[in-house]
């Protein structure tokens, strides 16, 4: 067993007001955001958490929220300012930001940019306005585009844009409209999915009415033939990008990295090669909590069970395009593939859903379609 690439996420979880689809731990603006206290409050966060990574290098940042861009520039200069004082970071590290237009300013992706941030995720999801309501975006199509442009004049590294479909009462010409639109951005990166409706939400207790199926596989075929069309690559279930433009932070998530995870309601996942460990962590959720003096950061953490960690890592590898080593899954699981699930993996085979050499396996076209299918093998 050895210990895989490092990468650290830090939750920014303030919205200007919580979407009707979103289940992540974001909470509606009310006020001034106390950032510097925040900030400080992750660094702490971090200095606890790097005492399990000993002098590991950390190959990729991800600050996501929630909408981090509600930030000042000043303090996310600090933030990573003080992250390279706590942890040793890549020289060429790769500084993703989360940013939704609506809360951007002219000059403050330039300032992003200063501060450390060579990659911006845009959350434009769409950039008709009937659906920018539907989904409760606090922007119109004109700022989406505003936001863009001054995205890519800030001197990132590359930029990447978040677009659904399946969108309420969204039809095929809709979709390839919005999938032509972000095109003509000429973003590096384009996260294209569909929308799912999640518990917990209000989209859950009053769901809305999403297009039939045979839409949705409409969808989904004409706008990946016009993503590569325009020169993206598909290297995972939702990420396209322009060659050598792949999210560096998703890749190593799907591979079975390991990643710090500080903030609220933030995980994380570190391996220990030497006690061949995997410990999975979660961060306290409410802000108010996270940082109340005296209390731990820390909400839970627990082992992977040596009977979950084959599906975790094919839950995560089969994601990707790209073939899975086999050398990879005892490396970073410490296991052995059962008998069983060798079998399972030969059924796979069979059925069309998976390639197999002998050094690698790969998800087919099929695979990905119905991976729920293929995973639930290994539950």
């Amino acid at each position: 067993m050895r210990n895989p690439p490092l990468s650290l996420y830090i939750h920014i979880p303030w919205c200007v007001q919580k979407c009707p689809y979103c289940d992540f731990n974001s909470h509606a603006q009310k006020g001034v955001i106390p950032e510097k206290e925040y900030v400080a409050h992750l660094l702490d966060d971090l200095v606890t958490d790097a005492k399990s990574i000993g002098n590991r290098e950390v190959t990729t940042i991800f600050i996501g929220g929630g909408t981090p861009s509600l930030f000042e520039p000043d303090s996310i200069a600090h933030l990573l300012s003080g992250v390279t004082e706590r942890v040793a970071l890549a020289d060429d590290a790769e500084i993703t930001m989360e940013a939704n237009p609506g809360t951007i300013e002219a000059a403050r992706f330039d300032g992003f940019v200063q501060a450390g941030v060579n990659r911006f995720s845009v959350g434009v999801q769409s950039f008709q306005p009937a659906h920018l309501k539907v989904l409760g975006r606090i922007h119109d199509d004109k700022q989406a585009r505003f936001a863009l442009g001054q995205a890519k004049q800030s001197g990132a590294r590359s930029m990447n844009i978040d677009l659904m479909h399946g969108l309420p009462e969204q039809s095929l010409h809709n979709a390839l409209q919005d999938l032509n639109d972000a095109i003509d951005q000429q973003p590096e990166h384009l996260s294209w999915y569909q929308l799912t409706i999640e518990p917990n939400t209000p989209f859950y207790s009053r769901p809305p009415e999403l297009p039939d199926d045979d839409i949705l596989w409409d969808i989904q075929n004409a706008g990946h033939a016009r993503l590569q069309a325009a020169g993206y690559e598909q290297y995972e279930i939702s990420g396209y990008s322009k060659p050598g433009y792949q999210c560096r932070h998703n890749l190593n998530y799907w591979r079975f990295g390991d990643y710090l995870g500080i903030g609220c309601g933030a995980h994380g996942k570190i391996t220990d090669a030497d006690s061949g460990t995997i410990t999975r962590k979660v961060k306290v959720k409410h802000p108010r909590g996270y940082m109340t003096l005296g209390r731990e950061y820390l909400d839970s953490a627990q082992l992977v069970e040596s009977d979950d960690v084959a599906f975790e890592f094919f839950m995560n590898r089969f994601r990707l395009v790209e073939p899975c080593p086999k050398a990879d899954f005892e490396a970073f699981t410490g296991t052995t593939l059962t008998s069983a699930q060798q079998t399972e993996l030969s059924k796979a085979v069979e059925q069309g859903l998976l390639l197999e050499s002998e050094r690698h396996w790969q998800v087919t076209a099929q695979g990905r379609r119905y991976l729920n299918s293929l995973l639930s093998a290994f539950v």
